[in-house]
Order: C-alpha cells, then sequence, then structure tokens
C-alpha cells in the first residue's frame, strides 16, 4: 500500500519517460513504472499485472499536471486497487492484463533500486519539470491529500501527514542539494 503524487510539467511529448520506476538492475526483468509512453499517456505498469492507465492524453507542453497514483491492493475489488487522479479528478483507466491481485506486493516499496525521473533504461529519462513529490509508504490517500481547488483552478498544498519507513518529499527547493528528502526521513 503506497501513495505517489507529483506534479509534473512535460517539456519533450513522442517518447517514453517515467517519473518513479522501481526495478531488478541486474535483470531489468522484475518491474513496475509510474511513467508516460510514446504516445503521451499516462500509466502503471507491472511486469506481473499489466498497465493501468487513464483514457486522457498529456500532450500540452505547458501545462502542469498533478498526478496521484494510489495503490492498495488489500481491496476485495479488484478496480479499487489502483486509482489514478489528474488534477484531482480520479480518472476513468484501461486496464491491459488486468488490476493487481488481492495483497500482491508491487516493485514500488520493495527492495529493488528506485529510480526517479526514469524508466526501464536510461533512454527513458523524464524530460520536463517535477515539483512536490511525495511518496507515501503504508496508506493509499486521495489527491486532496496533496492539492485543493482554489477559484476554480487545482493547486497544491503541503501535505500535512506522515510518509511511513520508505516515503519521502521532494520539493527541489535546495539548489546545493536538489534532490534532498525533507520528509523528515531522510
Amino acid at each position: 500500500t503506497w501513495t505517489w503524487s507529483g506534479w509534473v510539467k512535460r517539456s519533450k511529448l513522442g517518447a517514453s519517460q517515467g517519473l518513479l520506476t522501481a526495478r531488478n538492475a541486474a535483470s531489468g526483468s522484475q518491474y513496475t513504472v509510474l511513467g508516460f509512453t510514446s504516445a503521451d499517456e499516462f500509466t502503471v505498469t507491472d511486469d506481473v499485472y499489466g498497465h493501468v492507465r487513464p483514457d486522457a492524453l498529456f500532450r500540452d507542453p505547458s501545462a502542469w499536471y498533478h498526478i496521484a497514483v494510489k495503490m492498495d491492493t488489500t481491496q476485495s475489488t479488484s478496480s479499487d486497487r489502483v486509482k489514478i487522479y489528474v488534477n484531482g479528478t480520479e480518472q476513468a483507466v484501461t486496464v491491459t492484463g488486468g488490476y493487481p491481485a488481492q495483497n500482491q506486493d508491487t516493485r514500488i516499496n520493495s527492495t529493488l533500486t528506485h529510480y526517479i525521473a526514469m524508466n526501464l533504461s536510461s533512454t527513458g529519462l523524464f524530460d520536463g519539470y517535477m515539483a512536490e513529490v511525495n511518496f507515501v509508504d503504508g496508506q493509499a490517500l486521495d489527491a486532496t491529500d496533496f492539492g485543493e481547488t482554489k477559484s476554480g483552478v487545482w493547486v497544491p498544498k503541503r501535505y500535512a501527514g506522515t510518509y511511513g519507513t520508505n516515503g519521502f518529499h521532494l520539493d527541489f527547493g535546495n539548489s546545493g542539494s536538489l534532490g534532498a528528502d525533507v520528509s523528515g526521513n531522510g
């Protein structure tokens, strides 16, 4: 059970680009990837269960998108195990292969190496901007924990909860250590 939330602005369209990836660095055969496809779709892809993606396309390089992924494989209803929110709205999704099995461990939040702004290879580096990236270990949270509507616009708000053992918060506020975790976990 985990939640990933981040504000992203794409600079390059038509390319496969990861936002968060966990993979077996030696074999590359075990992986979970949150990222964009070359068709400009956002997808949660896992080598065991397949792909879950919103029906929306992400083709506006001038737009900031808030994307939140809520993963809770303990849910008895399969469609409740993966939820994707864009700008505060839960998305209708297309599923290829299936949802994760009940109580399945995903590669994210496992002992595999985790990568930020990269997919399965160094050719899938994220080309764009990221802000207010949160990973919360052990909790399935809604987009409203990370954003809110003000004057009709979805805007960021600081997450006020706990991060769990492996959670992190990247605010990119320290130019000397751009990827420093400011969650308190270090």
